[in-house]
């Protein structure tokens, strides 16, 4: 069931279009448009942010950090750019509640998917793009990646929770670290794991995803989080 209404979106995301159907095209996915004739979706609009985004990030950087080499400014490029910032992004501002998506899609966990939240981001910037003009879209690019750019420039990103968190333990020493799957839940096609990380026999961090993988380095992630909060 579609949840979208314009100005609750608009609100949300802290942006007036002129266009609205700008705005409900970036957050229609084809799963619904399939199913509602005349109903245009956000593919090609994923096409299009994606470059809007490409370019203003390296510009961005390419301007700000003047003492990087082009190698270090691909890697930084690298790790903004990238699904997972974009599923940040999309978290925050709370599009997969908007996203309008057809009821089976929505039943096997749509909302929560993140190629579909991060495909959304790229379509909604290429929607403000297209209702306010480049100068106005890089302006909320880089107002809605700051946080990420910087954790980028200063090596901050993780992409692999599970060797970040065995680096950080094993600089003690040898530990021993388990993920043990404590259940899962869902239709086979769509199955929900919970995993814990157990480090020397105690658990120190819980995780759920739509994968084995997914849920351990989620679990992972919050063992790092909480070494973070002990070693200050």
């Amino acid at each position: 069931m579609s949840r979208f209404n314009i100005r609750e979106v608009e609100n949300c995301i802290g942006l007036t279009f002129n266009e609205p159907k700008l705005l409900k095209t970036a957050l229609t996915h084809s799963s619904y448009a399939n199913q509602h004739k005349d109903q245009e979706y956000n593919e090609r609009f994923e096409f299009l942010g994606d470059s809007i985004l490409q370019l203003c990030i390296t510009e961005y950087l390419f301007l700000n950090y003047k003492n990087k080499s082009e190698g270090e400014l691909t890697k930084i490029r690298s790790l903004i750019v990238c699904e997972n910032s974009l599923y940040e992004i999309g978290k925050k501002l709370n599009l997969g509640y908007f996203i309008r998506i057809s009821r089976g899609e929505e039943l096997t966990g749509g909302r929560e998917r993140v190629s579909i939240i991060a495909d959304a981001v790229e379509a909604l910037l290429a929607a403000v793009y297209l209702d306010k003009g480049l100068e106005f879209a890089k302006d909320f690019i880089i107002g809605h990646f700051e946080s990420i750019i910087k954790k980028a420039i200063n090596n901050d990103i993780v992409l692999d929770y599970k060797t970040k968190l065995q680096e950080e333990l094993q600089k003690s020493g040898e530990v021993s670290i388990v993920y043990e799957l404590i259940k899962y839940e869902g239709p086979p096609h769509r199955r929900k794991f919970y995993t814990s990380v157990v480090i020397d026999n105690k658990e120190f961090g819980n995780g759920d995803g739509y994968s084995k993988k997914e849920s351990e380095q989620n679990a992972a992630k919050e063992a790092l989080n909480k070494l973070e909060e002990v070693n200050g």
